[in-house]
Parts: C-alpha cells; structure tokens; sequence
C-alpha cells in the first residue's frame, strides 16, 4: 500500500506554534504581494501580470481560510467531538482547492480574450521589479514553511506551501513575460501564453490539495514506514506473541493507532495491562500525541497463529 507521507514525530506544543506562525506569516506576505502587483498591473496592463495578481488574491483568501482552520483544528476534543477537529484542516483544503480551480478558470478565459485582442506592455521595468520582490518574499516564506511541515506534517501549511512554490515559478515566467511583450507587437502574444501556463499550474495545486484533503477525510492508512515501525516496537517486546487487526489514520495534527495485542493465555490482567503500557509509551516516543488503543487477546484462542506482518495488513477477526 503506497501511504501518504510519514508522520513527523514532534512535541505537540511545538507543532501548534509552529502552525499557528506558518499562517500568520502567509497572510502577511500575500497582503504585501497584492498591494505590490496591484500597482504593478495598473501600470502595466500585463494579462500574465493580472494572472500572477489573482493568484496572490486567492493565496490571501486561502491562507486567511487556513489560519481560521488551524485555530479551529487544533482546538482539544470537546464532549462533541470526542477525536478532536484534526479534520477542519482536510475541509479548508477542500475550500482551498475550489477557490484555486475558479481562478485557473478566469485566467484561461483572459488569456483567451488577449490573445483574441493583443494589447501592449508599457512600463515593463517597473512590473519587473515588483516581480522580484515578489520572488523573494515567496521563497522567504516557502522556506519557512518547508521547515513547519517537516516540523508538524501539517495538510493546511503544505497545501499552503504549494500555492507559493508555484508562484516562484510562474513570478518569473511573468518576468520574461514582461521582457517580451515589451518589444513590440510581435511579441505580444508571449504575454497571454504565460498567464496560460500559469493558470495549468493553479490547476495541478488544486488536484494535489484535493487528493491530499481526501486522504485525511476518507481516513487513509498512515505510511507504510509508520506501520512498520509500530510492528517493530511490539515485535521488540520480549513478552508479545503477535498482533492483528492494526489500524492507523491521521487526522490533522492527531494520530489515531489501534490493534489487537496476542499474549499468553495464562498471564494475570496486571501483567496484561503493564505490557500494553510499555508498548504504548514506547509507540507515544515514536508518535507524540497519538491516541493508542490496545486489545489485549489470549494467543491463539480462536484463530490459528500467523506472522506479524499477515496479521497486522488481514482483515478484522
């Protein structure tokens, strides 16, 4: 089974700081990258310039969203919602996504009207040096979100994270955009060409977040790496006989483990419930804040002994 990515172990303290900075400072640069193209575009006329100006208004309204659904996310279980809100991040992927896909959309119908109708590109200079300064906001803050999502694993910040690495790329094809429509009417057509190519990427970011979002809400497996190691702890216990019935999920920030434990018939429920905790603060060192639920089961009562990695992958007994 090919997982999604694997869970970064961290303190749960960190990872909601570290979240909640990630989308403060998503909203800050994109609201300075607005006012900067807006004037640029004004300026300009630049269709490639206007694409990269939508992208950076649906950037802001999809880093606001994860900013409220971060908060929301990593609000603690209530007697409502007994596993948490891990999965407010997952729906504002979703919002994100449509919100994505319509701009795309907008920008192909542009494109279209401009390369029906070519207009010129004038004071191309001064939208060439918004473009740069836009470049090194975004790679400032992709850099700082790399960091976050290797830190916490978190859906919102890395869908986030997808629309600026786009944008380092389209920011300089509407900088050669710019150069070219800049001289002459021969070249005027590279101006809505580029908010094309623009607009395919806006699409694929908008298909990664959906299939990302839809893992976290149709509660998919976590990683095979994850799973291995969960089997290495109990195999590791020198009084487990074998286990079954592993299931795993992520929901936002939290991770959920469960599974049927086989121990020795005759063992005393104390030493019964010791071995589960030892497991179970060995699997929380590899996992922090997970939620662990253990079933202990007599080995072999029932069901004929199989190996762990059969038991774990069966189906349910």
């Amino acid at each position: 089974m090919a997982g999604p990515s694997a869970y970064v172990p961290a303190d749960p303290a960190l990872k909601a700081r570290l979240m909640r900075r990630a989308t403060y400072a998503s909203v800050i640069v994109a609201a300075l990258l607005i006012a900067a193209k807006l004037a640029a575009w004004l300026v300009t006329g630049s269709v490639s310039l206007l694409a990269s100006l939508v992208d950076s208004l649906l950037d802001a309204l999809a880093s606001l969203v994860n900013l409220l659904a971060v908060r929301h996310a990593l609000t603690p279980a209530d007697d409502e919602h007994r596993f948490g809100h891990g999965k407010a991040e997952a729906l504002a992927g979703l919002g994100q996504a449509a919100l994505i896909a319509g701009s795309a959309l907008f920008l192909v119908m542009e494109s279209i009207d401009r390369l029906l109708r070519p207009q010129p590109v004038e004071q191309s200079l001064a939208g060439i040096a918004v473009m740069v300064f836009s470049i090194v906001m975004t790679a400032a803050l992709v850099l700082y979100q790399r960091h976050v999502v290797k830190q916490t694993g978190s859906l919102a910040v890395s869908a986030d994270r997808l629309h600026y690495v786009g944008d380092l790329a389209t920011n300089l094809a509407v900088i050669a955009a710019l150069l070219l429509a800049s001289r002459g009417a021969d070249f005027a057509w590279f101006d809505p060409v580029c908010a094309l190519a623009i607009a395919a990427v806006i699409l694929k970011s908008a298909v990664d977040i959906v299939r990302g979002a839809l893992h976290h809400l149709m509660d998919r497996e976590m990683a095979d790496a994850d799973r291995e190691q969960i089997l290495a702890v109990v195999r590791a216990h020198p009084e487990t006989r074998a286990l079954h019935d592993l299931r795993t999920r992520q929901a936002g920030n939290q991770v959920f483990i469960q599974f049927h434990l086989e121990l020795d018939p005759e063992l005393p429920l104390r030493e019964a419930h010791r071995i589960s905790d030892e497991i179970e603060t060995r699997l929380l060192e590899l996992f922090p804040g997970a939620e662990v639920i253990i079933h202990q089961d007599p080995a072999g009562y029932d069901e004929p002994q199989a190996d762990f990695v059969n038991r774990a992958d069966g189906p349910g007994h």
